[in-house]
């Protein structure tokens, strides 16, 4: 079976979901949080500038990261685990087969 070629059931695809939007919500939490502790010790306009380019590289990388096409969510999910954004918990109720390879890629 091909990682990209996976069969999704619809309890999976459910599952998938909610996963992905807690990945999501967990970082996008953590940049605010940067955000916030950073614009309040901003002092200068040089800051104010390498706050800009912080979120725009943030934004570009999430905007990478978080591809919900379900030929790539093994690769996605191996990724979220291995940031830190995902646990192998978080993905109870998918196949032991798509949890394995998972995790085996989160360790690459």
């Amino acid at each position: 079976m091909s990682v990209s070629n996976i069969e999704w059931t619809e309890a999976e695809k459910q599952v998938a979901q909610t996963a992905f939007k807690t990945a999501q919500a967990r970082e996008a939490q953590a940049i605010i949080e940067e955000v916030r502790k950073t614009a309040t010790a901003i002092v200068d306009l040089e800051e104010v500038w390498r706050l800009h380019d912080f979120l725009s590289a943030r934004r570009h990388e999430m905007d990478g990261k978080y591809d919900y096409r379900y030929s790539n969510l093994i690769f996605v999910f191996a990724q979220l685990v291995s940031d830190g954004w995902l646990s192998l918990d978080d993905l109870e109720g998918l196949s032991q087969e798509k949890r394995t390879k998972i995790s085996v890629l989160s360790q690459m």
